[in-house]
């Protein structure tokens, strides 16, 4: 049975009055790929009534008040994405489309959603009840922040919106905590010792030994302290060796506990074997449904967390990088369930998670004492302490294989593959090759100057290489033909027009024509993103090269795509600028012809994303949608 969305589904249920009200960006799905579904069915477990507003009308209070008056408070989340991702392109125009929304109509939230709906709500009933705000919008504007569609610092969303208390993270430990203080009668305004949330306090009230970081008005006229905060703020995020952060903010400080543990397998089994219904609620059926869904409905969430680390992805601000996996029995608990659907085929679409092949913590130590502050598991090289092993995955891929009704298992959340090399085991790397991939498996390269690749966090193109030739030599051996589909990104933090220069003679050496190249999205939370904006790096506080001029930005994209005849005048443009002339010819190396031969993009295909070429890397689909996804920044949405 669905959450109560109405009235008359209180009515059925017997309910009077809702323990709390959840207001949601996106539409209501019911299935444990979103977030508001856990929340809300983790507080169902414990004995408390949740009522779901899903994409209110922000023009007027009337859906607001549809649920009546909550007993103990209100939460609040965006959706599955930040609100401003989910309505813009990196390039800062409307998107046509929301997947989360239903029919995939555009439209339906506001920008800023949690702020707008929190001002309604206190619209509607002033300060009378509790307002929670979480989500991955609220979890990665914690603290003040580089807001990209504004292009200033803005303040940590807990003041812009008026709420209570915030949850960063994954939230379940949290919610049940803070539901069982409010049903005791406790003060919103009183709880703050919860792991993972944030508050506001007066500068007398800091929590001994807090470390304080520096404040708005400072990282607003200084990058240089912008870069040193940020650093800071990512160096704290671990649950064991954490510190409280205060940031202050006009005459009260901004207040961060430690994040909350990671939930335990036996914890993640519960959480995700509650009654979801596993779709979007019926009333979604006659607007086209809810395309959102179409990605995860057959799919299993294998693990949380990531040690992978890349500087432009959020994930370890919001997850963190300590790995935590469900059972082998949950799962196949799950995928059992999933066979007896009326509209399954016999395909499971995914068994993954931030990174499919991750299962485990990245090292004995970070259970012990945390994770390195200083140093990342893989990047520039894998650490001499890491676990490497696919044991256990692969295990759990051979038992999902057996379930009867299971045709295919796939795998498609995305490989880390310089952890996959990393094992000198090569049974799993034969297997994924032969059972799991369907034609395509997707690896995240990102862009093969070293110098840009430094800058991302991620290995050396080397790595990248050694990987294509064992994955080729793997299908050669069992008589296979399967392409890795590389993601590319232009104009991250450190990327120059030579290195873009450098990524376009690498297509033209593998014979390989994108159709889709993603831009550089400096979404919130992210370690690019601050170098975006201050030119330093957080992490070192050395400088660097930002691209930040639509012409540059243009002409760096068109290079990715440099025989599409539309790209010829900026990728004539940029070779002339860069002194790189010798590449405008008839050579076999040259990337275009003179001005005039009518030869200039003859050969651009539209028919996919990447032309069959002397390399197996040949992408037919398109970026994936749904499971968190986020358009611009990878892994940067998935979560709560």
């Amino acid at each position: 049975m669905f959450l109560p969305v109405c009235k008359e589904d209180m009515k059925r249920r017997g309910i009077s009055r809702l323990d709390f009200i959840y207001i949601i960006g996106d539409a209501y799905i019911d299935h444990s790929a979103f977030g508001p579904a856990i929340i809300s069915r983790v507080l169902e477990s414990r004995g408390y009534t949740v009522g779901i507003i899903s994409q209110p009308d922000w023009h007027t209070l009337d859906d607001f008040l549809s649920l009546g008056e909550p007993r103990l408070g209100f939460l609040v989340c965006a959706g599955n994405m930040d609100s401003m991702v989910n309505h813009y392109t990196a390039a800062k125009k409307p998107r046509s489309r929301d997947f989360y929304s239903p029919g995939g109509a555009a439209g339906r939230r506001p920008d800023r959603a949690t702020i707008v709906y929190c001002n309604k709500i206190r619209e509607a009933f002033g300060k009378k009840y509790p307002i929670i705000i979480g989500g991955i919008e609220a979890s990665l504007r914690r603290f003040a922040h580089y807001d990209y569609w504004s292009d200033k610092v803005r303040r940590s969303i807990l003041i812009d919106s008026g709420a209570d208390l915030l949850i960063y993270g994954m939230g379940e430990h949290q919610i049940v905590e803070i539901a069982d203080l409010l049903d005791c009668g406790a003060d919103i305004r009183d709880i703050k010792h919860i792991a993972g949330t944030v508050y506001e306090e007066n500068p007398d009230s800091l929590p001994e030994g807090c470390k304080i970081l520096p404040g708005f008005d400072e990282i607003s006229s200084s990058k240089e302290k912008y870069a040193a905060a940020t650093g800071e703020m990512h160096r704290e995020q671990d649950f064991i060796r954490g510190k409280i952060l205060a940031q202050k903010d006009g005459k009260k400080f901004v207040v961060q506990n430690p994040p909350s543990p990671p939930l335990s397998t036996q914890e993640l089994d519960d959480v995700y074997e509650l009654p979801y219904e596993g779709d979007y609620h019926p009333m979604y059926k006659k607007m086209g449904g809810v395309p959102a869904i179409e990605e995860v409905k057959f799919s299993l969430t294998s693990c949380r967390g990531c040690f992978g680390s890349c500087n432009f992805c959020a994930l370890t601000f919001h997850q963190g990088r300590t790995v935590t996996a469900r059972s082998h029995n949950s799962l196949i608990r799950e995928a059992e369930k999933m066979t007896h659907r009326p509209d399954f085929k016999g395909y499971i679409h995914d068994v993954g998670g931030p990174t499919a092949n991750f299962r485990h913590p990245s090292c004995e130590k970070q259970l012990k004492s945390g994770t390195c502050p200083d140093r990342q598991c893989l990047f520039p090289s894998p650490c001499k302490n890491l676990d490497v092993s696919h044991r256990d995955y692969l295990e759990l891929l051979r038992k999902l294989r057996k379930i009867p009704g299971v045709k295919k298992v796939f795998v498609r959340s995305g490989i880390r593959y310089d952890y996959l090399l990393a094992d000198k085991n090569d049974e799993f790397f034969y297997e994924l090759v032969k059972y799991h991939i369907s034609g395509q498996l997707r690896v995240a390269p990102e862009h093969i100057s070293d110098n840009v690749l430094s800058h991302m966090g991620k290995p050396s193109v080397e790595v990248y290489n050694k990987f294509i030739e064992k994955f080729n030599r793997i299908n050669r051996e069992i008589g296979m033909e399967q392409y890795a589909v590389p993601y590319l990104m232009s104009s991250h933090p450190g990327s120059t027009l030579s290195d873009a220069i450098a990524l376009a003679e690498f297509l033209k050496s593998k014979n390989m024509q994108p159709q889709q190249v993603q831009d550089f999205y400096p979404t919130p939370g992210s370690i690019s993103t601050c170098m975006y904006y201050t030119g330093i790096d957080p992490l070192t506080m050395k400088k660097v090269y930002v691209p930040k001029k639509c012409e540059e930005k243009q002409m760096q994209r068109a290079l990715l795509q440099y025989k599409n005849p539309q790209n010829y005048e900026l990728v004539k443009s940029a070779l002339i600028k860069a002194g790189r002339t010798d590449l405008i010819g008839y050579g076999e190396k040259c990337l275009i012809k003179p001005k005039g031969d009518n030869r200039n993009g003859k050969n651009f295909e539209r028919k996919g994303n990447f032309r069959k070429g002397k390399d197996k890397t040949y992408r037919k689909g398109k970026r994936p949608k749904g499971k968190g996804s986020n358009p611009g920044s990878g892994s940067h949405n998935r979560g709560r």
